[in-house]
């Protein structure tokens, strides 16, 4: 681990950008790089590995609450709503993360030439310490960044190696069931891939199910069993973490930012916000800048 530490956090301090996201080069791989601990972040997060190698952060999802730190690996096996801090941060020592985006292809690849996996528990969420094997394989894509010529010819095999650990631990069968072509997870998965890219178009659960390939009550069942939402909720919360992007980001008024997102009420707009963020838009902004120093 003491190698991956050095490697990541030698990647982060030169490429992080001014959210603390490294990205390497590799696609579906990035450090995290984070000095000071973080505000509350809500997101929609996509199927990923994080591995922590320092600091420590918190994640939760519904009712259940992470708490972890270098060593450990957190695992998201679907496209579900999270919450996440980061806890342990300083100039000396900064959080740390490698976050690998899990391919459905290359899992689906990899599942027919492995023994089948355990039955697992099902749950979207779950950290467990990280495995050597995976640690091993993680610094080695790390050496390899720094060896740009190899990229091209290397990044593919050691991105398979990697998946494959992943595979063959605790949680090999939460991963594996992303790379099933017609499981109800892929199926959900492309409902989610159209709601990403349309969530400010009004988007009739029809539609939605015809993406999935399923009747519109199984759609419904089956998307609120992968991501914990209904698809009408799912949408609302995409529309929301993206107008308080607009405004932190943009620095987009909230009328601006409700409106960009597909809103056609501001006033429903502010409800829906303070819900979900704990305050209005214009206090939420505010308090989001004097965070961050700037003027207000």
């Amino acid at each position: 681990m003491r190698s991956l530490l050095g490697l990541v956090r030698r990647h982060g301090e030169a490429h992080a950008d001014p959210h603390g996201i490294a990205r390497t080069g590799i696609p579906g791989l990035s450090a995290v790089h984070a000095t000071t601990p973080s505000g509350l972040m809500h997101d929609i997060s996509r199927p990923v590995a994080c591995l922590v190698v320092q600091g420590g952060k918190r994640v939760a999802m519904g009712t259940r609450d992470f708490t972890f730190g270098a060593g450990d690996s957190l695992l998201i096996t679907a496209d579900v709503p999270t919450i996440s801090q980061i806890t342990r941060a300083s100039a000396a020592e900064p959080y740390l993360s490698l976050v690998v985006e899990l391919d459905p292809g290359m899992i689906a690849e990899l599942s027919m030439q492995m023994e089948k996996a355990a039955t697992g528990d099902g749950v979207a969420v779950q950290v467990d310490p990280t495995g050597a094997e995976v640690t091993e394989a993680a610094t080695r894509l790390m050496h390899l960044i720094e060896r740009p010529a190899a990229l091209p010819v290397l990044q593919d095999s050691l991105m398979r190696e990697l998946h494959y650990w992943l595979l063959a631990g605790r949680h090999g069968a939460a991963i594996r069931r992303l790379g099933w072509p017609d499981g109800h997870v892929h199926r959900v998965s492309r409902a989610v891939a159209v709601l990403r890219a349309r969530f400010a178009e009004p988007l009739p659960v029809e539609s939605l199910a015809a993406a999935a390939g399923m009747s519109p009550s199984s759609f419904h069942q089956h998307f609120r069993n992968v991501t914990s939402l209904s698809p009408l909720q799912f949408q609302k919360q995409l529309r929301l973490i993206e107008a308080r992007r607009l405004m932190m980001g943009e620095g987009r008024s909230a009328s601006s930012a409700a409106f960009a997102v597909g809103y056609e009420s501001v006033p429903q707009f502010t409800r829906e916000y303070s819900r979900m963020f704990g305050l209005p838009p214009a206090r939420d902004a505010e308090a989001a800048r004097r965070c961050a120093g700037a003027p207000v």
